[in-house]
């Protein structure tokens, strides 16, 4: 089963990260492969969204469970799709000096194995395009890095 662990140090706030990865409806806007967003229902603490994923020819909803804890964690619970299993949780931890830490964790399984082994074989570089759509969406927002990067520590397994 593919699964990924990775920390980044990025100069946003925890609430600013929190608020960024917990606007589900914008995702389409920024995330790749992402063609549509339904959400039926949202409050503080608990969302349930449909998410249309399209990718060369393959399109497949997946209907998740996001619980939110303002501002320190997102816990993303999968509930109906292509998957087996998806395990997807974000951790928001202030740095000390006025940026974050941003824990980031995803293993899924699908119940096709085509689409398994397919996954598996992009796996890391969808991560590195999905995690960078996060930053470049972060900058946009708040204001770019000045010194242009983010610290990372990363772990993969496929």
């Amino acid at each position: 089963m593919p699964t990924h662990k990775e920390t980044r140090h990025l100069p946003y706030t925890p609430d600013q990260m929190f608020d960024l990865v917990a606007d589900v409806q914008r995702y389409e806007e920024f995330l790749p492969w992402v063609s549509a967003i339904r959400v039926r229902s949202d409050s503080e603490t608990e969302m349930v969204a449909d998410m249309i994923v399209g990718f060369k020819g393959l399109r497949e909803t997946f209907t998740s469970k996001v619980n939110k804890h303002r501002p320190d964690e997102i816990h993303v619970d999968y509930l109906d799709g292509p998957l087996k299993h998806l395990h997807n949780h974000w951790r928001f931890r202030p740095d000390g000096e006025g940026g974050v830490l941003v824990d980031f964790e995803v293993a899924f399984e699908f119940k096709n194995k085509l689409f398994e082994m397919i996954a598996g074989q992009m796996f890391d570089s969808a991560l590195r395009k999905m995690i960078g759509a996060f930053e470049t969406r972060a900058a946009a927002l708040y204001g770019a890095d000045e010194s242009g990067s983010s610290k990372s520590s990363a772990q993969s397994a496929a």
